[in-house]
């Protein structure tokens, strides 16, 4: 059974359920967790930067990040409400209860505080509402921080430096995938425990900047963190014959020999529902149904049983109980 560190559905969930529909889980992504094996996963709040020519811009109102984390919010509690074969959850014991219990387990994170401006105070709203896991940006910058795709050696702004604190108070677990270098290694200074890289590879293998460094995959490792492995093809290899099930297991076996196996995840971070190619993951991880063969290609690399269970579920969970409980 595999946990999915980062997962985008709750995106179609909300585009679906603003045109009339409901049950949406069910009706387009359940078949596919169970037959891959998911049995939890991090539903992400991804609202924010690069949006204004998605589906928003036909919806009366969400012309701010604001409006559209409310209106995701809302979407997202009554599908989760609906959908009895999903457990919303805030903890591992909560998760561990789900799990007996035959259903899903699904952890709430925010991708991009960009809504918040410069008043953390959101923060706290997210987290009454059960957001557990927190990014301050996606690829753009905002009030708190710098993306990967902005400035790669700007720093936290002071605002950004309170956000981390004040998550690090709530036991918000902090999440460095899509930041840029500079807020990287501010946030590894300031979390004051686990941080987490939810969806980026190795750099070594793919050189682009949403994936990281050898030095920052050490980094995450000494904070006791994990960082999650990325079906996106773009982050697996440069050339497109080599984005493949088999290049995304070369990527983590780097980074077992880089940060040691207990470091290392899953965050596969699939968007096949958000439409082809853009979006595509690499070659056989196409969707969820198919993480076992990210699993084979393990095996064929040589890793054990007990490696693979640490990666597909364990080292997260690990994490997870010991920030969030």
């Amino acid at each position: 059974m595999y946990f999915d560190a980062h997962s985008d559905l709750l995106y179609d969930v909300t585009r679906r359920r603003l045109t009339g529909e409901e049950h949406v889980l069910e009706k387009y992504h359940l078949d596919r967790l169970r037959r891959g094996g998911v049995e939890g996963l991090v539903l992400a709040f991804w609202y924010g930067e690069g949006q204004g020519q998605t589906f928003w811009k036909d919806i009366p109102g969400a012309d701010s990040g604001n409006a559209r984390l409310d209106i995701m919010l809302d979407c997202a509690r009554a599908e989760l409400d609906q959908c009895t074969q999903i457990r919303t959850v805030r903890t591992v014991r909560e998760a561990e209860e789900a799990r007996a219990a035959g259903k899903l387990y699904a952890f709430l994170g925010i991708e991009g505080m960009a809504a918040f401006g410069a008043d953390i105070g959101g923060i706290d709203r997210c987290y009454e509402a059960g957001v557990r896991l927190g990014m301050l940006t996606w690829n753009g910058e905002n009030a708190l921080a710098t993306g990967a795709g902005g400035d790669s050696q700007k720093r936290l702004t002071p605002a950004g430096r309170a956000a981390v604190r004040r998550m690090r108070e709530l036991h918000m677990l902090a999440d460095v995938s899509h930041l840029n270098d500079g807020g990287f290694w501010d946030v590894i200074d300031l979390a004051g425990g686990p941080v987490i890289a939810s969806h980026s590879n190795c750099r070594a293998l793919c050189d682009v900047r949403r994936n990281l460094t050898d030095e920052q995959l050490r980094a995450v490792r000494d904070t006791g963190g994990v960082v999650g492995l990325n079906v996106y093809h773009g982050f697996v290899h440069a050339e497109a014959e080599k984005q493949t099930a088999e290049m995304l297991a070369r990527h983590a076996a780097h980074m077992a020999d880089v940060m040691g196996v207990e470091h290392v995840g899953c965050g596969f971070d699939f968007c096949e529902f958000m439409g082809p190619p853009d979006n595509n993951g690499a070659a056989g991880l196409e969707d969820a149904s198919q993480i076992g063969n990210l699993f084979c290609w393990l095996e064929k690399l040589g890793m054990s049983p007990r490696e693979r269970e640490l990666i597909a579920r364990e080292n997260f969970l690990r994490v997870f109980r010991q920030v969030l409980g």
